[in-house]
Order: C-alpha cells, then structure tokens, then sequence
C-alpha cells in the first residue's frame, strides 16, 4: 500500500516523483508509514495525504477545523488511548462511535477502543496534524498533564532537594507519562527535554531570576516563554541536568560544558538526539542552555538550502574543484556550520580523506576524521591545521578562521593542492575580502587561493496552515527593491497564527544567500587594491544575487515575508 498511496500522489501532481525516492529510501532506513515520513520531510500536506488514503480504504473524509466532538464521548475514551493511537471520538450514532483517525487499517486501536466503549467503531479519517490539534485542544497536552501533576507533588512537600543519584546519560522520553515512579525533579527535567523536541526548538534556555526560573525555547530563531517553575526547584533542576551532562554538581563558581544523549521513540522508530549542556553562574543562580543537536534535521541537501538556481551552480561547481578555498560567511545562527556539513556529505567518499577541525564538533559523519579543539591545551585551529598537512588530506574543513596564522596555513593548504573549507564573520561577500586583507593577508595569496564565497542568513518560512495573501501598497514593494513591472502585479503572503506554529505565523527556516565567485576580473581588481564596493559593483555585473535579491525571491514565491527579508538583509 506504501508504494500505492506515492503513485496515487505522484499521479495527483500533489508530491515529486524525486521526493517520493527520497521518502521511501528514508523509510527502508529509519522504519514509520510512508505517509508519516513524506509528512515529515515536508514533501506533502498530511491532509493531502488523508484524502489519498480516503480513497484508498472507501473511509469518509473529514476535516476536524470547527468540529465539535460530543463531550459524553470524549469521556468514552481516556486521553493516553487518544493519544497512544492518535484517535478523537467524535459522536454516537445508536451502537456506534465515529472515530478520526490517520489510519485506518491499524485494527489494534479500532479493537481496544471497541473494548473499552461497548460500541462498534466507524472509523473517519482526518489529517495527523489536525487529530494531534484536536487531542491538545480538547483534552490537554499529555505533558502538560503531566508537569501539573510534577508541580502539585512538588508543592506537596515532594523531593527536590539535591539528594539525586547519578544514573545513565540516556533516558527514553517515548516513557515520559509512564514514569511516575521518578523522582518528580527528573519527570520535570524529561518534560522540559521532551517538550523541547516536540516544538522543534533548537534551544533551551532556563534562567533563574531573583523569585522565578524561566523556561524558554528558541524556535525558528526566535525566543519564546514555555513555563516558569518555581524558584525553590531552581538547584535541583541544576543539579539534574549536571548529573545529565556528566558536569561537577558541587562547582557553582566557573562555566562548565557537556553533553547529554537521549533516545525518543517517534513514530514507532527509535533515534538519538543529542544536546549540547552550558552553565553559566549568573546573580540569581546557575544559566543553562541546551542546544538540541538533531542529525535527522540536518538538510544534507543543497537544493534543500534555499539556493537560487545561479548560486547553487556556482556554488557546486566551487565544491568539486581540486584545490582552493570556500568560505562561508554571516552572523553566528546564520547557519554556516549546516551548509558546511551539507557540503562534506555530497564531497563524503571512499576516495577522498576529509579532516575538520570544529570548536565543538556538533554531528559526527561515518568516514569523516573530526577534531574538537580545545584552546586550553594548546589544540587550536592552527595547530590541527598543521596536523592535518601531514595527514594526507584531499578535503580540509575548518570551522572558523579567527586570526592571521590560520588564515595563513588555511591559504598555503589551498595552495598546495587541498580544498579547504572554512567559515568567516562578515556581514556580506565582498567584505571578507577585506577581513582577510585587514588580517595581513597579501592580496595575491587571497586572489590565487580564495575561489568562492558564500554569505547567508536565516529567515522563517510563512507556516503553510495559516498562510493568508496580505494588502501590500506596490510603493513599498518598490521600497524595497522590486521591479515595477513585478511589484504591481505581487502577491505578498503572511501567516495569521494557528497551533501548528504557536500562533507565530511562521514555520521553519531557510536561508538567503549571496554567492561571490573569484573570477579573473576579480582577481584584477584586488590586485589594484579594491575593496568591499567596488567588489560588490563588480560581481553584481557578474551576476552575483545579493542577500536583498534572494530575500525578495523568497518573498515573489511565498515563502517568507517582507518583515523577516528587511530585518535579515540591507541595501546598498
């Protein structure tokens, strides 16, 4: 049935035949429906896929936005069956419930409701989002659920006094709402975790203030507040994650850094995320910021990016050259570090020997030798970088050229037959020219060795549940950089806010990028001595798409708004 349900929405127009490959390949790998994974992925809307199977099984379609399920039957079923098999009972009909669900073949759930009711079931398809919506709307987040419970016990007189054991680095969230056995600390600190992973936030933040803790995560970029648990379970939530991190619980004075791995079951199958521990002792207490690491949400393909067509050309043709250098640019979360790893995955073969060196190493590739610096010890990016010259290397990555001397041994590695990969601090293209002209780098070296480089930002993409067209007066569109004869004729997109992003109207990134290639005219002009402007002049001549540019592209197709383009991007 897998295959069929991708032929049916192939044959639909509703999902590429490239996309399908790619779902059913992700599938052999990693286990999970068809229909889950192309969710996933993104490659198609869950409700085009609940249509499909509609057909497929000759179940009713039904769209859950303004249902009412009838109450008496929602108390039929308890919320850990509702969600356990993702169902929502709608209403009674004489002998019968109407059940929503995703799938409609998973009879282990159809029977158990059947039990536990009396009452036949007819089942009703709907779309996974919508039922997971719905199961939150009317009877509550199951975790939710549960930090109530947590916080009643702890008020209650329950243990959050620093009197936790050391157990294994890895727990399993898929258990959360069965672990009531835990202490109630560690069912918090799981619940922050799983929440976390849930949203898709890329970081945790959990503060302490003078009276108050403060949770929030970081998604898409942007802070949002998630709970405030209260300031007494501030040093054994601390002391929890430490024992986590494998950290010092008794040392409060200094920075420390670490790392937890867990295991969460998603979907039926089973994956590691990782996250990156930091504390820092502040006036109130002990910061600590988590940074989710997710393989899985890792892009790993170019044309994923968000790429111009011209760009990507240029940009892959830069990337299976021989020897030079690449250099990726822009602000820290701009996501240098996801195009370099996507680039080391394309470049990752049994013939080539490829060696990084990162400050920390975030995701670790099969067949790649990745180095972790540490300063402290004298393990710098330079000294690896001298290393690796006697390594045998064919591909270099370093993770950011901070001074002179790596700048200098990157570039004699790039002259010498290596291609090497690195990323810099600079606002555009052009001006990291500059930067490594500032550094003491002679304009010759940087000509011969430098061969392209690739400014980016991230901005969020409109959420595809709520995404509404928006009045935009063809005087701003021109305001910002829009052809006339475009500008009269767009139509500008904003999404309005609904559960599905957490009422941000946005969901996801993807990236702007300008792409600087070192041709000969180039070349030229920095020999002469030219700078950030004149080179900016010369490749836009050369067909060079500018930060601004890609923005508006993005913002022609629907994709993002003017409001996340003008707060990424200037004009010059």
């Amino acid at each position: 049935m897998s295959f069929r349900l991708g032929e049916i929405l192939v044959k639909k127009g509703l999902l590429k035949p490239e996309h399908l490959q790619l779902a059913l390949k992700h599938q052999k790998e990693h286990g999970g429906r068809l229909g889950n994974v192309l969710v996933e992925q993104g490659y198609v809307n869950d409700e085009a896929v609940a249509m499909v199977l509609s057909q497929q099984y000759d179940v009713q379609f039904v769209s859950l936005e303004g249902c009412q399920p009838d109450q008496e039957v929602l108390k039929l079923i308890p919320i850990e069956t509702a969600i356990r098999y993702q169902i929502l009972p709608l209403q009674k009909t004489g002998t019968s419930i109407i059940v929503a669900t995703s799938d409609p073949t998973n009879v282990p759930a159809l029977d158990e409701i059947k039990f536990r009711t009396g009452y036949h079931v007819q089942p009703v398809i709907a779309g996974q989002t919508a039922i997971r919506q719905a199961i939150e709307h009317y009877y509550g987040s199951e975790q939710n659920i549960e930090l109530k419970r947590v916080f009643d016990e702890l008020s209650a007189g329950g243990e959050y006094e620093l009197n936790l054991a050391p157990d294994e680095t890895e727990v399993d969230l898929g258990e959360l709402a069965k672990s009531s056995s835990e202490a109630p600390i560690i069912r918090l600190v799981n619940i922050i975790l799983a929440q976390a992973i849930k949203k898709g936030a890329s970081d945790i933040h959990i503060e302490p203030y003078e009276r108050e803790v403060r949770v929030r995560y970081r998604i898409d970029g942007v802070l949002f507040e998630e709970m405030r648990p209260p300031n007494k379970f501030r040093d054994a939530v601390t002391s929890r994650i430490k024992i986590m991190a494998s950290l010092d619980i008794s040392e409060r004075r200094l920075p420390q850094d670490g790392r937890i791995k867990i295991r969460i079951n998603q979907n039926g199958r089973r994956k590691e995320i990782d996250f990156r521990v930091s504390t820092l002792p502040t006036l109130f207490g002990e910061k600590i910021v988590l940074r989710i690491l997710d393989k899985e949400k890792l892009p790993l393909d170019l044309t994923m990016l968000g790429f111009e067509e011209a760009s990507l050309g240029k940009f892959d043709s830069a990337i299976k050259r021989p020897y030079g250098m690449i250099l990726v640019t822009g602000p820290t979360g701009s996501g240098k570090t996801s195009s370099l790893y996507t680039v080391l995955n394309k470049l990752n073969t049994s013939e080539v020997n490829i060696m990084t060196a990162e400050d920390p190493v975030e995701f670790n590739f099969q067949g790649i030798n990745q180095v972790h610096t540490k300063e402290q010890i004298g393990l710098t990016f330079s000294a690896s970088l001298r290393a690796f010259l006697r390594q045998d290397p064919n591909i270099i990555m370093v993770g950011e050229i901070r001074d002179v001397e790596t700048a200098e041994i990157a570039i004699k590695a790039a002259l010498t037959g290596h291609l090497v990969l690195s990323t810099l601090h600079t606002n555009d293209a052009p001006s990291s020219i500059d930067r490594l002209l500032n550094m003491g780098i002679e304009p010759f070296l940087v000509c011969t060795s430098v061969c392209l480089i690739c400014a980016q930002r991230l901005v969020r993409k409109i959420c595809s549940e709520c995404k509404r067209p928006q009045n935009t007066p063809v005087e701003a569109l021109l305001g910002l950089g829009f052809p006339p004869q475009i500008a009269k004729n767009l139509v500008v997109y904003q999404g309005t806010g609904c559960q599905r992003c957490n009422d941000s109207g946005y969901k996801g990134r993807i990236g702007l990028f300008e792409v600087m290639e070192m041709t000969p005219t180039m070349q030229e002009l920095i020999l002469k001595g030219a700078r950030g402007g004149t080179l900016r002049e010369k490749a836009r001549e050369e067909g060079m798409i500018t930060l601004r540019e890609s923005g508006l592209e993005k913002i022609r197709t629907g994709i993002t708004t003017i409001e996340e383009v003008v707060r990424e991007t200037a004009t010059y």
